[in-house]
């Protein structure tokens, strides 16, 4: 049983440009920072910050961002030992325009394919998956093949083993359509232990945004720990013992990107700590609550005393 990492993420990964001029649009824009980003490489990030050992199942170009990227992340603690190439393709590039900061637009480079969109079983560390105590992967990671089939046997070979997680990441402009994503993203319901998603991603996995009913759907499909964030209402988490809503905390938002992804390494923390779902739920709205406060994903990730001070 390999337990070398306690976490591994499934994903997307690329370059993060943030402006530096906030309320307007980006052709008005002057300047970006540049980040690590993508929904699975940063949670990985979040979980590295609060002490715990993480790594990245995806793939990068054969260009100066992918070299970026692995460097990236061994400055931030995790493993790029899984992080392949794709000769054929370029890294991902992401503008987002902070107008509105609380939810920012976005602006993708993945054409003709994002190569972590080309993950095949021969780029899978199968011990690992099949041991890792957290195996985080994303609704993002089967909108296109091969990636959707590979998905798919890791968790077959997980075996539904606690903790397996799934990121409902719902992206409109990865989906042909709601239907198609509705069925990919609910065949995976059928093999994790956690669910997490916000009002709309609920909603697109199991047919409403009501957040009880949701969850309680959610549970129907052999889920142990639904979780559905509810922006400034704070959090729902539901287990076959109960619901809970843990109100959130107040921050003035600098942009909103980065802190699901807190949210999800906070979670990633609670669940290798054995904590109850309360407790976990309030741990991860304060990890959300501060790098919803700051600029940049990767690098705003909190960590433990930060979130402890704003917990006190």
């Amino acid at each position: 049983m390999n337990t070398a990492f306690d976490l591994l993420t499934v994903g997307r990964v690329g370059v993060d440009l943030y402006p530096e001029q906030s309320h307007v649009p980006l052709a008005k824009v002057r300047s970006f920072a540049r980040s690590l980003g993508g929904t699975a490489t940063n949670v990985a990030v979040a979980a590295a910050r609060l002490g715990r050992r993480s790594a990245v199942l995806t793939k990068v170009g054969a260009d100066p961002f992918g070299d970026y990227v692995r460097d990236a992340l061994r400055d931030f603690g995790v493993s790029a030992r899984f992080v392949g190439t794709d000769e054929d393709l370029l890294t991902p590039v992401v503008f987002c325009a902070l107008d509105p900061p609380e939810d920012p637009p976005l602006l993708f480079y993945r054409q003709p394919a994002a190569p972590d969109l080309r993950l095949v079983g021969a780029d899978v560390p199968w011990d690992v998956v099949g041991a890792v105590p957290v195996l985080w992967v994303t609704g993002t990671g089967v909108c296109a093949e091969p990636a959707r089939s590979t998905q798919r046997k890791m968790l077959r070979y997980r075996a539904r083993r606690a903790h397996t997680v799934l990121d409902l990441d719902f992206r409109p402009m990865f989906w042909s359509d709601v239907d198609t994503a509705r069925r990919e993203i609910g065949w995976m319901l059928d093999h994790v232990t956690v669910a997490v998603g916000n009002r709309t991603e609920v909603e697109v996995a199991v047919g409403t945004a009501d957040p009880h009913l949701a969850a309680a759907r959610l549970l129907d499909r052999g889920v142990t720990l639904a979780v559905v964030k509810l922006g400034g209402d704070g959090v729902l988490v539901a287990t076959a013992d109960g619901s809970w809503t843990v109100p959130a905390q107040p921050v003035q938002v600098v942009c909103g990107l980065g802190a699901g992804d807190a949210f999800g390494g906070a979670l990633v923390h609670g669940l290798c700590a054995g904590w109850d779902p309360v407790r976990t739920a309030r741990f991860a709205n304060a990890a959300g609550a501060i790098v919803a406060g700051r600029l940049a994903c990767a690098d705003a990730m909190p960590r433990v005393e930060e979130i402890e001070e704003l917990l006190v």
